[in-house]
């Protein structure tokens, strides 16, 4: 599939060329340094100019015009944000180019930078690679592939021109109840720090094999600080009728314990080269971390070097215990937020700031220090040179090497928890499959899929991708009988193994928070269990899910038990290991809870709490 660019755009896109031409101004010429071309450009800025450079505006609210009269310096896709229509390769770029193309026409020509969250993998965009969802990368614990789906992300989303993904969360979690506990890397702050920084430097350097000349993708570590830590119980509040206990709630104790656990993942970040960090909803013993200017200046800024961009997250500046809006941006912008993340107020934000500027409430000194970042972060990632989309990456798109990688990693992140004699399958068995997540694409990929929560049923919408269920059949190959029924309706003899596939239904951040029982089994799924167990001589229990879940009488029930995570687009990994063509090798990222009173906050675990473990973290059963 090739990008075809309108003529206007393409003429808009390419008046910057790669080499500086004789009547070019210095902040133009790729020869020159960084700092040398952030000064010139910086000095033929005006206040309007330099405060657009710090807002950044929502794909569903600002047009291509309002780029060009506000002067706007970034731009976003939300979770629900595709280009209006067709959702494709060529819609995506032509969106994004429309965009680029305004932004260009202004008299200093100062390039966009396009943000999306591209979680696990280019997940907006039917047809693109689905990788499995952090926690699946966790339990695989290898550097050398999060490098290498680094890479392979910055390259489908350089596909359209997308240069800045907001990933990857660096999250150290204390609580699997945290609706945001799939997208982390789990529970240890090592590994953390260690698989997030090998994203970090294969997202970087994605482009490097495609041709001289490329951006430098940026990917951002999110989000500062200790997201992770909330305290059960310490947020409360409803959007899209669903309560939350968690997510952007507090994260309390002592500091010097507290930064130990949650600071070296965003150091480790730094050091591989993340050139922005985006700042958390969540509060830090009680002060909002959007305000928190020891954090975001002292230990962010003087202690760890960091000399990137900090983001806002999606609107929160409302949150900061300021006095009128104009004062939580004041506040916002004064503790060390650079880039203001305003979807839908992009306008009204920078009057603001034009009336902060004007009455000094933010100091000219302030305002040019934060955009000095931004054109430096654009002036290295090579923005200014090439600001469109990347031609030789459209062809990479879902194509069968970044599939075969992402099956890869499937395969390394499924964990077996019990196995009496009923795996690995065999060639030539009768198999019987049931439950709702065995031929559901999107069950299986759970939050950030297409939709910021996901979706379920119609797997249509994500072409190319395996279900689980096909995965089964391909990987058995004919010599296998496979039936299927999501809800075990079978009739006929008893079959030698019926594999059960349940688990989490899509969700995203505060949505997906739970007391102790929702993380059981539903007793749907319960009785689909015990129902198969007499229809087969071995059960064998796929679980697809973002965190661990409470077994109950189905850990009695399975004779084998298998973690499947959240896998992605590619469900033939699952079967991979079922059928023992590739070992079992992942490890558990979280401990697992026999009950509800193996539920609590990871550090601080008591021992009552561990002795009602089922599995404590790291655990994996060989065969």
């Amino acid at each position: 599939m090739i990008v075809r660019l309108l003529p206007s755009l393409t003429l808009a896109l390419s008046h910057l060329p790669l080499s500086a031409q004789a009547n070019d101004p210095p902040y133009r010429d790729p020869r020159l340094p960084v700092e040398e071309r952030v000064a010139d450009l910086m000095g033929r800025m005006s206040l309007d100019e330099k405060l657009g450079q710090l807002v950044m505006g929502g794909r569903d609210w600002v047009t291509p015009a309002q780029v060009k009269a506000l002067r706007l310096g970034s731009l976003l896709s939300g979770g629900d944000s595709p280009p209006p229509a067709p959702n494709t390769l060529e819609g995506w770029a032509s969106m994004i180019q429309s965009y680029q193309a305004a932004a260009l026409s202004t008299p200093l020509g100062i390039p966009l930078l396009y943000g999306i969250d591209a979680v696990h993998g280019f997940g907006a965009l039917p047809g693109a690679t689905l990788f499995p969802h952090q926690v699946g990368l966790a339990a695989a614990d290898d550097p050398d592939l999060m490098h290498r789906i680094g890479q392979a992300t910055a390259r489908e989303l350089a596909a359209v021109g997308i240069y800045w993904n907001f990933a990857p969360l660096v999250a150290v979690v204390d609580d699997i109840r945290w609706g945001r506990a799939y997208e982390s890397l789990g529970a240890e702050t090592a590994r953390v720090g260690r698989l997030a920084a090998a994203y970090t430097g294969g997202f970087r350097q994605g482009l490097e094999a495609l041709g001289p000349g490329l951006p430098r993708p940026l990917a951002t570590a999110k989000h500062y600080l200790g997201d992770g830590g909330v305290l059960y119980g310490s947020s409360h509040f409803q959007i899209k009728g669903a309560w939350s206990r968690l997510d952007r709630g507090d994260t309390q104790g002592e500091e010097t314990s507290l930064l130990a656990r949650h600071l070296p993942p965003f150091q480790a970040q730094v050091a591989a080269g993340a050139d922005a960090v985006m700042v958390s909803y969540s509060s830090w013993n009680g002060v909002r971390m959007h305000g928190h200017t020891d954090l975001l200046q002292g230990i962010l800024r003087r202690q760890l070097g960091f000399t990137g961009l900090v983001v806002s997250d999606w609107e929160a500046l409302q949150f900061l215990p300021a006095t009128g809006f104009d004062q939580q941006v004041a506040m916002a912008v004064n503790a060390g937020v650079d880039v203001l993340m305003e979807p839908a107020r992009t306008a009204e934000v920078i009057g603001i700031l034009h009336g902060l500027a004007s009455s000094r409430q933010i100091s000219p000194a302030r305002i040019d220090e934060a955009v000095a970042r931004v054109l430096r972060v654009k002036f290295a990632m090579g923005l200014f040179e090439h600001p469109g989309p990347v031609a030789a990456a459209s062809k990479l798109v879902g194509n069968a090497a970044h599939r075969a990688l992402a099956r890869e990693a499937v395969r390394n992140s499924q964990v077996l928890l019990k196995n009496q004699g009923a795996l690995p399958l065999r060639r030539g068995q009768r198999l019987l499959v049931a439950g709702t997540h065995a031929d559901d694409l999107g069950r299986q990929s759970g939050g950030w899929t297409l939709v910021w929560s996901g979706f379920q049923g119609d797997n249509g919408q994500l072409p190319g991708a395996t279900t689980l269920l096909a995965g089964l059949r391909q990987v058995g190959g004919d010599a296998t009988p496979i039936e299927y029924s999501p809800t075990g309706d079978f009739a006929g003899p008893q079959a030698d193994a019926a594999v059960v596939v349940v688990g989490e239904q899509p969700y995203s951040e505060w949505l997906g928070d739970r007391d102790a029982d929702g993380l059981r089994l539903t007793a749907e799924d319960q009785a689909l269990i015990a129902r198969l167990r007499s229809q087969a001589r071995k059960l064998i229990l796929v679980l697809v899910t973002g965190r661990p879940l409470i077994l109950d009488q189905a850990w009695a029930a399975s004779d084998a038990i298998v973690v499947a995570w959240l896998p992605g687009s590619e469900g033939a990994g699952v079967a991979d290991t079922l059928f023992g063509d590739a070992a079992f090798s992942g490890r558990l990222p979280y401990a697992w809870p026999r009950d509800t009173s193996g539920l609590g906050p990871n550090p601080v675990m008591s021992a009552e709490t561990r002795a009602s473990l089922l599995f404590p973290e790291g655990y994996r059963l060989s065969d």
